[in-house]
């Protein structure tokens, strides 16, 4: 079974928790793609559900498949989100952000009842961090920011560069404006304690640990799905 496969089939097991009707919070990424494949042949069959997107990128996969969308401020509670991990740990704590919709992607999760993260057994680690950890920053000071996440890491004994991610010959903007710094810390051994030195960082808009928010994950493996829960 290939990479593409696995995320099939977590999208597919994940797709079993979505009922008639759902106010459902669709995720970015790869492996959200394939759940919104599916999904729209459901739609297409007569399912009933209505999307709220996380990114521009996955309004517009939707919109061509005919997945009927809202916006959030449409339908500002939800039912379910589901969604894909750059990388989560057996406690369900996440880093996502790959795809740089770590903002909207937060504010959906948020808004919803339950999330379901699905994702290959390659996203599984011990510890989060050897995925470099997505900071979406406000452009306007974002030279003493960046200043301020290095002293943060310092305190907690995090190092690593910590680099504006780049598109093309520019920098990468997020839908909302803003850039995102990408922090090579390769482990985060205390990922509570530097989500709150992270949140109280005027400049950053959000970052791309998502902390108590899931509340199962769909694991895709060689030997087909299984399913994670907190422990």
């Amino acid at each position: 079974m290939d990479a593409r496969q696995m995320k099939i089939k977590a999208a597919e097991a994940a797709l079993e928790y979505v009922e008639n009707g759902m106010r459902l919070g669709i995720g970015t990424g790869s492996t959200a793609e394939e759940f919104v494949r599916l999904l729209a042949e459901k739609v297409a069959s007569g399912f009933k559900i209505t999307g709220v997107p996380t990114s521009e990128r996955t309004a517009r996969l939707c919109l061509e498949l005919g997945v009927p969308l809202k916006s959030l401020d449409e339908l500002p509670e939800l039912d379910l989100t589901i969604d894909g991990a750059d990388e989560l740990d057996e406690k369900l704590r996440l880093i996502k952000g790959g795809g740089g919709a770590l903002l909207r992607e937060k504010i959906v999760a948020s808004a919803s009842a339950r999330m379901i993260v699905i994702a290959d057994e390659s996203k599984v680690v011990d510890v989060l961090g050897a995925f470099k950890l997505p900071i979406e920053v406000n452009p306007f000071g974002q030279v003493a920011t960046r200043l301020a996440i290095e002293k943060v890491a310092a305190r907690l004994g995090l190092t690593g560069d910590i680099v504006v991610r780049a598109a093309g010959d520019g920098p990468f903007m997020t839908d909302g404006g803003h850039l995102i710094l990408d922090a090579s810390f390769g482990r985060i051994p205390d990922a509570e304690a530097l989500a709150a030195e992270l949140n109280a960082i005027p400049g950053v808009v959000e970052h791309g640990l998502f902390i108590g928010m899931a509340s199962m994950a769909v694991i895709a493996g060689p030997q087909g799905a299984r399913k994670l829960t907190a422990s």
